[in-house]
C-alpha cells in the first residue's frame, strides 16, 4: 500500500482526473434533472423551497439581521433559525446571472450552486484519499461519489439548503486535522471550518466535537503538537465569535439559544480556545498527565456550560410544545433511528448505512494491522467517521455525512483488493475486487438489497408509496400556476406544503415545517383535525381567505384522534361545508378553496 503520507502534489497532478470526474457526474445529475423535470419537482424538499424564498427576500431588501419570514405564520410572521452564510452565494449567483438569464435566473442559480459544491466535494475527497491511501486511490475516490446516495441527493440541481456545505466543512476539518500532524498551520483552517460549520447549523456539533477531540488527542500523544492544539483552539474561538457578530444583532449577543449560533455556542468555542491555549503552554511531559489535564479541562467546561445553559440539555427542541414533539417532530422520517428506518424503508436505509459501516471496519483494520506510517492520519479519520456513524445510528439522516466520509476507506480497500488480484490472478481475488467496489457504492448496494427483498412475498406491496406520483405533481412549479395568479391572500395549507406556496406564489401561509413557528404549525394541525367550528375560528382569527391542499399528501389521512367533523374526515366523505368554495380546475393537482365570509 502506498504511504499514507503521500502528498497530493506527488507524481502526476490530481486535477485532470478531478475535472473529468466532475464533468461526468455533473452532466449525469443535470441530465437526470432535465429528463425528470416533467415528473420530479425541482424542490422535492421543503427546505430548498424555503431557502429560495429567503434568498429572494434578502435580494428584495430584507435586513441582514432580520430572521423573520414575514409571510409565514400569517399575519404575524415567524422567525427562522437559519444562517445567512448560505443565502449569500445563492443570492450572488442570482444577481450576477440576472442580466443574462432573465426570468430563468432562479432556476439556473439553483442548478449551479449544488454543482459548484459538488466540485468542492470531489476536491476534498481526492485530497483526503491521496493523503490516506496514496495516488493509487484517486480513481475510486472520484468514482464512488457518483454512486453514493448522499451525492445524488445533497449535490443534485435544486438542492440549495445547507447540508451539502456542512458536509464539505466536515471534510475540510478532517483534511486540515490530518495535515496539522506535520504542518501545524493547518490547524487554523480546521478551527475556522469548525466555527463556520457551527454557525451554519448546530447539526455540525458531532463533526466539531470530532475536530476538538482530534486536536486534543494528538497533543496528548505527542507534546510536540502543542502548536497545532493552540492554533486550533484560538482560531475556533475567535472565528466563532466573528460568526456570532455576523449572525446576530448587538441586542441579541447575550441571548442564549439552543437551536442556532448564540451565546451558548460562543461560550463553548471560547472555552475550548482558552483551554487549548492554556494546555499547550503547560510543561506536562507524560502522556497520562496530559490526558488527565485535558479531561479535567473538558469536564470543567462542560459543567460550566450545563450550569449556565441547563435548558440546552434537552437539545435544540428543548422549548418546543410537547404536543408538537409527539405529533410532528417524532414522526419526521429522516429523524428516526436506523433500526426504525430499516423497518419502514429497508432498501434505502440499508443502502445508506452499509458503506459507512464497512468503512468503519476497514478503518479499524488499517489502523490496527496496517503500517505505522500514516497511522495518525488514519486514527483522525476513524474518529470523524465513528462519530458520523453514531449520528447515523441515532438518526438516519446522519448517513448523508457518513456516506461521504466512507469514500477514503472504500478507496483503500479497492486498492488493496486490486493489488491482490493483480498479484494472484485468481477468480476469488477478482470476486473480492468486485465486492469491494459494490460494498462502497450505495446505489449498487441498494439494487442488490432490493433484489433480495423482492423475493419476499408481499414485500413490493408493503413498500409501494400510494399516490407518490400525484404528491410529486403537487410540488411541481406548474401546480402553483393557478394559485399564483390569484391576488395575494392568506393561505391555510399543510405544514409540508407551506414552503412551496411561499416559493411559487405571492401568498402568505400559516405553517411550514420550522420549529420556531410553533403557533403556526399547531394551528395547521388543529385546523385539519379538530371540529369544524374550531377550525373556522382559526381562519377568522388569522384572516385566512384560501385553503390549499394536495389530496394525496399524508396529512389528508389526519391524526388518529381527528374529529368526526374535522376537515380531513369531511373531505374524505365529500361533505365539506358550503362556506368552502372549490376554486380549482379539474386539471390542477392542488385543491384551492375560497373561505366565504360569515
Amino acid at each position: 500500500m502506498a504511504s499514507s503520507g503521500s502528498q497530493p502534489g506527488a507524481g502526476r497532478s490530481i486535477w485532470p482526473p478531478i475535472w473529468l470526474a466532475f464533468a461526468l457526474i455533473a452532466a449525469a445529475l443535470v441530465a437526470r434533472a432535465i429528463f425528470n423535470q416533467g415528473t420530479v419537482p425541482l424542490f422535492a424538499d421543503t427546505d430548498d423551497a424555503m431557502r429560495l424564498t429567503v434568498v429572494r427576500d434578502l435580494i428584495a431588501g430584507q435586513g441582514w439581521y432580520d430572521p423573520v419570514q414575514h409571510r409565514l405564520n400569517t399575519p404575524y410572521g415567524a422567525e427562522l433559525h437559519w444562517s445567512r452564510l448560505i443565502d449569500v452565494p445563492v443570492a450572488g449567483l442570482i444577481l450576477m446571472l440576472r442580466p443574462l438569464a432573465g426570468p430563468m435566473v432562479d432556476t439556473i442559480a439553483v442548478y449551479l450552486w449544488p454543482l459548484l459544491l459538488l466540485f468542492c466535494l470531489l476536491v476534498m475527497t481526492a485530497l483526503i484519499t491521496v493523503k490516506l491511501v496514496g495516488r493509487e486511490g484517486l480513481l475510486p475516490a472520484l468514482a464512488l461519489p457518483a454512486f453514493s446516495l448522499a451525492t445524488l441527493v445533497e449535490f443534485a440541481p435544486g438542492r440549495i439548503d445547507h447540508h451539502s456545505v456542512q458536509i464539505l466543512l466536515t471534510l475540510v476539518m478532517l483534511y486540515c486535522a490530518m495535515e496539522a500532524l506535520s504542518r501545524p498551520r493547518f490547524a487554523i483552517g480546521a478551527g475556522i471550518a469548525a466555527a463556520t460549520a457551527l454557525a451554519i447549523g448546530i447539526e455540525s456539533l458531532p463533526s466539531v466535537a470530532a475536530a476538538i477531540l482530534a486536536f486534543g488527542l494528538m497533543w496528548v500523544l505527542v507534546p510536540g503538537r502543542a502548536d497545532a492544539l493552540r492554533r486550533f483552539g484560538a482560531s475556533f474561538g475567535l472565528a466563532t465569535l466573528v460568526h456570532a457578530g455576523l449572525a446576530l444583532p448587538p441586542e441579541r449577543w447575550l441571548a442564549p439559544a439552543c437551536d442556532a449560533i448564540s451565546l451558548v455556542y460562543v461560550a463553548l468555542a471560547i472555552g475550548v480556545g482558552v483551554a487549548f491555549v492554556l494546555l499547550s503552554l503547560l510543561p506536562a511531559r507524560q502522556a497520562p498527565t496530559r490526558l488527565l489535564l485535558g479531561v479535567m479541562a473538558g469536564a470543567a467546561l462542560v459543567t460550566a456550560l450545563v450550569l449556565a445553559f441547563p435548558a440546552c440539555l434537552g437539545g435544540p427542541y428543548a422549548g418546543l410544545d410537547p404536543w408538537l414533539v409527539a405529533h410532528w417532530i417524532s414522526r419526521i422520517r429522516e429523524a428516526v433511528p436506523l433500526w426504525e428506518s430499516i423497518a419502514a424503508n429497508p432498501v434505502y436505509s440499508i443502502a445508506a448505512a452499509l458503506p459507512p459501516l464497512f468503512a468503519l471496519a476497514v478503518t479499524a483494520y488499517r489502523a490496527r494491522f496496517g503500517p505505522r506510517d500514516g497511522r495518525g492520519a488514519w486514527l483522525i479519520y476513524g474518529l470523524f467517521l465513528a462519530l458520523a456513524v453514531v449520528v447515523m445510528l441515532v438518526q438516519i439522516r446522519g448517513s448523508r455525512l457518513a456516506a461521504e466520509l466512507a469514500t477514503p476507506a472504500g478507496a483503500w480497500l479497492i486498492v488493496a483488493a486490486r493489488r491482490r488480484y493483480l498479484a494472484e490472478r485468481r477468480p476469488l481475488a477478482g470476486v473480492g475486487l468486485i465486492a469491494s467496489w459494490i460494498g462502497f457504492a450505495g446505489i449498487a448496494v441498494g439494487v442488490l438489497v432490493n433484489v433480495i427483498f423482492l423475493a419476499v412475498p408481499g414485500y413490493a406491496e408493503t413498500q409501494a408509496e400510494r399516490g407518490l406520483d400525484q404528491r410529486r405533481k403537487c410540488l411541481m412549479t406548474s401546480a402553483f400556476a393557478e394559485l399564483a395568479a390569484l391576488p395575494p391572500a392568506r393561505v391555510m395549507s399543510y405544514v409540508d406544503l407551506g414552503a412551496h406556496v411561499l416559493a411559487y406564489t405571492p401568498h402568505a401561509v400559516v405553517a411550514a415545517p420550522y420549529h420556531r413557528n410553533q403557533r403556526g404549525v399547531r394551528d395547521a394541525f388543529e385546523f385539519f383535525n379538530r371540529p369544524l367550528d374550531q377550525a373556522r375560528a382559526i381562519l377568522d382569527e388569522r384572516g385566512i381567505t384560501l385553503v390549499v391542499i394536495c389530496p394525496q399528501m399524508p396529512e389528508m389521512e389526519g391524526l388518529s384522534n381527528a374529529a368526526a367533523d374535522s376537515f380531513v374526515k369531511l373531505y374524505a366523505r365529500h361533505a365539506l361545508p358550503g362556506w368552502l368554495l372549490d376554486r380549482s380546475s379539474e386539471s390542477s393537482p392542488l385543491k384551492v378553496y375560497e373561505v366565504t365570509p360569515r
